[in-house]
């Protein structure tokens, strides 16, 4: 991985009210910056959900309420790790230490994924040199996309705004059965080459038997409907995951209006840290209380990402300060409603398809 150079701008002082501002707001109001009792709430409805609807769907006696519960517990899953591990991973879902990796690994690992390989990677790499090539490892170098400048443009990407929707329905497929493992092989459509350690290799084959274990060998002995309405479950579930996934956290950093920086040759970008997060991230929604609920803050993203320190239970509340310090020092905040970001996204996949040089787009509200 690239490890990067920043500059100094209008970031950098907005960045630094902007850490003062937010502390005296915990300060004033006598709150720690990890989650309140909000979090504990979804911490038992998430983690209960989960456990019901596996309980209700493995004593299915039709196959529509197999089905029904067996696709809810697959969303509660996701939903899980929305709101859960992803506070977790960044220390802050609770106070405590401990709790947060028990937290962080048992909601990722529900999904039959390495908490270690994800969490590295998101904290290390994406959270610090988002949507730059060879530094961010959430950057893909797939063939059958096309989402740099630097990446050759083929033929067939003018139509990858088309065909993208179907791809993005195995993107959990993929994660679980090719993307880690092949990983251990140090082969992967990331930029980034990810070294991982005997334990957690371990750990990685292991919970993938269980996880195949608990999702398809247990419903097929316990339930009387055979194994072929076991497979399309599972199938249908990863389907219906990616497509909430996908459809939630693309639009962020994909689209018309983000940048893709190119650091110069000696590994320098030309903006701050902050003005990076805002130039690479697009909000959606970011005051909607049912967002935050269900997506657990991924909606306001360069919130997050300049705050990762604070759980997202707060941000509706830190909205306006981020808002109003964002505004006082010249910096764009870009924000829309979700159908704005979601066409956001599909114009930058039509774009990069089609022209050799791509420029994002001015951003005025």
């Amino acid at each position: 991985m690239n490890k990067l150079q920043f500059s100094k701008d209008e970031g950098s002082d907005f960045y630094k009210e902007l850490q003062e501002r937010v502390d005296q707001y915990f300060q004033e109001n006598s709150l720690e910056k990890s989650g309140n009792y909000i979090m504990w709430i979804k911490i038992a409805l998430y983690f209960g959900l989960d456990f019901l609807f596996y309980g209700l769907m493995i004593t299915s006696t039709t196959v529509a309420g197999f089905y029904t519960f067996y696709l809810l517990m697959g969303l509660s899953v996701l939903l899980t790790a929305f709101n859960i591990s992803h506070d977790a991973v960044h220390g802050v879902a609770v106070k405590s230490k401990f709790w947060n990796k028990v937290l962080f690994s048992l909601s990722f690992n529900l999904q039959g994924n390495n908490a270690y390989v994800w969490g590295k990677n998101h904290n290390e790499s994406h959270h610090l040199y988002t949507n730059v090539e060879g530094s961010d490892i959430d950057v893909l170098n797939n063939p059958l996309f096309r989402m740099t400048e630097s990446q050759p443009l083929r033929w067939f990407h003018r139509f990858q705004y088309i065909y993208a929707p179907f791809l993005y329905l195995l993107y959990s497929l993929n994660w679980f059965f090719f993307r880690e493992i092949l990983l251990l092989f140090h082969f992967s459509s990331r930029t980034i080459k990810v070294v991982i350690p005997p334990v957690e290799v371990f750990k990685l084959v292991l919970y993938k038997i269980l996880y195949i274990g608990y999702m398809i060998v247990l419903p097929i002995w316990l339930l009387p409907f055979g194994w072929e309405p076991v497979l399309w479950a599972f199938l249908l579930n990863h389907f219906i995951v990616s497509v909430v996934f996908v459809g939630g956290l693309s639009v962020s950093h994909l689209s018309d209006f983000v940048a893709h920086p190119i650091p110069d040759k000696n590994h320098k970008i030309n903006m701050s840290w902050p003005t990076l997060q805002m130039a690479t991230s697009v909000d959606y929604n970011p005051d909607s209380v049912l967002l935050n609920w269900t997506l657990g803050g991924f909606n306001a993203h360069a919130v997050h990402h300049l705050l990762p320190n604070v759980s997202h239970v707060h941000y509706l509340k830190l909205m306006p300060i981020f808002r109003e310090t964002a505004r006082k020092h010249g910096l764009s905040y870009m924000e829309m409603s979700y159908s704005q970001s979601l066409a956001a996204h599909f114009r930058f996949l039509k774009k990069m398809g089609r022209y050799q040089h791509y420029a994002p787009i001015p951003y005025a509200r």
